[in-house]
């Protein structure tokens, strides 16, 4: 069959499979966090307690396992894809604009995908937990709301990752055609890249002014804040790594 001919060369049908796979996944992941964003929580500020109970219990939890587990598949297929590329010993994949790009891509997928299994899905588990308790005639969770919060802001760093994170995704791809091949200035890139991923990542985890800090409250408390300053992150990095550093 033509689909094994070459099957795990760089341009083999692996990489198309896991291509296709991880667009697949990706979309179903994303797609779950902006509607997490940029419908349940302004919907449930909207509700009563009784309806925003019965919805996380019997609706955000079922979304909950899509998220989670196309966070991970995504992640999985990302790796075979990197794995099938770089496997060519004679390309510069990962020093050139492609695998600089796609890099950078990675670090804000990798922690998006940390942040789901690490973060939101065990501090969720306490809140949708709390709503069946009280459901149930209990007692309430006095851990249920900082549990939300910190969901809350690992979600909404998310967001803002996602953007960046696309970007540098589809230029992986698609970028060649307008990029120089040549590039330098990495290494200075990555101290800017990892100096703005590093403040609003440890800003979201409450490791910088806690979680109501001046930059939580301004960039995650709105959903139309997180939005701009995903594409403000995205300009920043464009502009400063894109068009003045890695150039030659």
């Amino acid at each position: 069959m033509e689909l094994f001919n070459n099957f795990f060369e760089a341009n083999g049908a692996l990489s198309m499979l896991g291509r296709a796979s991880h667009v697949l996944f990706g979309i179903t992941w994303i797609g779950l966090l902006y509607f997490f964003n940029f419908v349940q929580v302004p919907a449930f500020a909207e509700l009563s307690d009784g309806a925003r109970s019965e919805a996380l219990r019997k609706l955000t939890f079922r979304a909950l396992w899509w998220f989670r587990y196309a966070a991970l598949l995504t992640f999985a297929t990302g790796l075979i894809l990197v794995g099938v590329a770089s496997s060519d010993t004679n390309s510069n994949y990962l020093t050139g604009p492609s695998g600089v790009a796609i890099l950078t891509g990675m670090l804000f997928g990798i922690t998006m995908f940390l942040n789901v299994w690490g973060v939101i899905w065990r501090n969720q588990k306490i809140v949708i937990g709390n709503a069946e308790t009280v459901a149930a005639g209990g007692t309430a969770n006095p851990a249920a709301p900082a549990a939300a919060k910190k969901a809350a802001r690992a979600s909404r760093c998310n967001t803002v990752f996602s953007i960046p994170m696309l970007w540098f995704m589809v230029f992986t791809a698609h970028g060649g055609g307008f990029y120089p091949a040549q590039i330098g200035g990495t290494v200075v890139y990555w101290v800017v890249v990892l100096a703005l991923f590093g403040f609003i990542e440890a800003s979201a985890l409450g490791l910088i002014g806690g979680f109501d800090s001046p930059f939580n409250t301004l960039a995650f408390d709105k959903h139309k804040h997180t939005i701009i300053a995903g594409f403000t992150l995205l300009v920043v990095i464009w502009i400063i790594g894109w068009e003045i550093l890695l150039p030659v």
